[in-house]
């Protein structure tokens, strides 16, 4: 499927499984730090909406006016953080290098990278609105 030209209908017909949806009030700003900090894609990029692709895993980024007539608009906070407690796993990439990134796109490490009893070497950037994303990959 081409994530840039297929119709809405289409495309939500043809999800499966778990799907992540972030409201934002920045959808260019949260698609421009999952690039830039994580190299996600970003497909289909607009003011109001964005597919983020992470191998075969989806991020659908809605922004806040896009949902205004949704009871989740509703239980946003004013301020950041969004999304606390949800922390958004990003296996396979480097947290070492993800964390050298992030705060030239306004992400903050809130923990730092580190190997873990778990097999995996991770770290937690938050997004400039607060979602917790962990890269993550086997510890050495």
């Amino acid at each position: 499927m081409d994530l840039e030209t297929v119709d809405a209908a289409t495309f939500g017909r043809s999800l499966t499984g778990l799907g992540v949806n972030l409201l934002t009030r920045d959808v260019r700003g949260l698609a421009g730090f999952l690039s830039g900090v994580f190299g996600l894609s970003a497909h289909r990029l607009s003011k109001d909406f964005a597919l983020i692709r992470h191998g075969e895993v989806l991020i659908q980024l809605h922004s806040d006016g896009t949902f205004g007539a949704h009871p989740l608009l509703g239980l946003l906070p004013e301020s950041p953080p969004r999304g606390a407690g949800v922390q958004l796993y990003l296996f396979g990439l480097d947290p070492d290098a993800c964390c050298a990134r992030a705060d030239g796109f306004g992400g903050t490490v809130i923990e730092e990278p580190r190997d873990k009893p778990h097999g995996l070497r991770e770290a937690v950037i938050l997004s400039p609105e607060g979602y917790a994303f962990s890269p993550a990959r086997p510890s050495a």
